[in-house]
């Protein structure tokens, strides 16, 4: 048995691909019309996915503190764009982008700080190969949760306007008229980390456990580092959650107790 990696050549990767052009076959075949959409998130992602590797290959050369921060910020902003693209219903003006970057920037940066100087320990601590990965995965799931939490907790205040304005007029502060929507949508922002953290190991092997064991990495070890990526995945994806739902509710509210629906933007 050998632990050698397995180098891809760009003919494998054209094999793959042809999977991506079997879905596409089915679409036209069942009339899905996404055919359109699945060639633009292929080519969006092999750029993408292309340019990060140039850019890494820099970062590792170089080791810089800010050259990594720079990096790292261009994914919270990305990460932001993200978050606002995915919601139905958006808070006007900067508060549609700012509450989602804000928010996954604070749960991002506080999880990835405390998983580089406590747990990994790399030296330096910043180093790029350590840093990049584990935010990249941080943000990720958070940028879903995130997501989820506010589009869900701005429906819920358009659908259940009437009660939680009766709730208020009946003298209810907006936090206790509020609080079932917002323990609605943290809840929904939750979800999908409980149930990825719920079927890891039985129904899917995590990708940076798969990874590590293609690569040739002991799969005990592989293990132990995949349970730390999912505490840290929670982590962030909790911290990230509460705080653009807290921050989402007082948007919509204001020091008169008032329900602030003015304050959505309506396509």
């Amino acid at each position: 048995m050998t632990n050698a990696f397995i180098a891809l050549d760009y003919t494998d990767l054209a094999l793959a691909a042809l999977l991506i052009l079997l879905n596409g076959g089915l679409s036209l075949w069942l009339g899905l019309g996404l055919e359109r959409q699945l060639g633009v998130a292929t080519l969006r992602m092999c750029v993408q996915l292309g340019l990060m590797g140039l850019v890494l290959k820099v970062l590792f050369d170089i080791v810089s503190p800010w050259l990594t921060l720079t990096a790292a910020l261009v994914m919270v902003l990305f990460a932001g764009y993200e978050i606002r693209a995915r919601q139905d219903t958006r808070l006007r003006g900067w508060w549609s982008y700012g509450l989602g970057a804000g928010a996954i920037l604070f749960a991002g940066g506080l999880v990835a700080i405390f998983a580089l100087t406590l747990l990994v320990q790399p030296d330096p601590w910043y180093h790029p190969r350590y840093v990049i990965p584990l935010l990249g995965m941080i943000l990720g799931n958070a940028m879903t949760g995130i997501a989820v939490g506010l589009n869900n907790l701005t429906d819920r205040m358009r659908r259940e306007r009437s009660a939680i304005e009766t709730m208020l007029a009946l003298g209810e502060t907006r936090v206790a008229a509020f609080r079932p929507a917002m323990r609605a949508a943290v809840r929904a922002g939750l979800i999908p980390i409980v149930n990825s953290m719920s079927a890891a190991g039985i129904v899917f092997l995590p990708g940076m456990m798969t990874g590590q064991i293609l690569s040739g990495i002991d799969p005990v070890e592989a293990i132990k580092y995949q349970v730390m990526i999912m505490f840290l995945l929670a982590g962030g994806t909790g911290l990230g959650v509460v705080a653009a739902v807290q921050v989402a509710a007082l948007l919509l509210s204001d020091n008169r107790q008032r329900l602030r629906l003015d304050r959505l933007a309506v396509d």
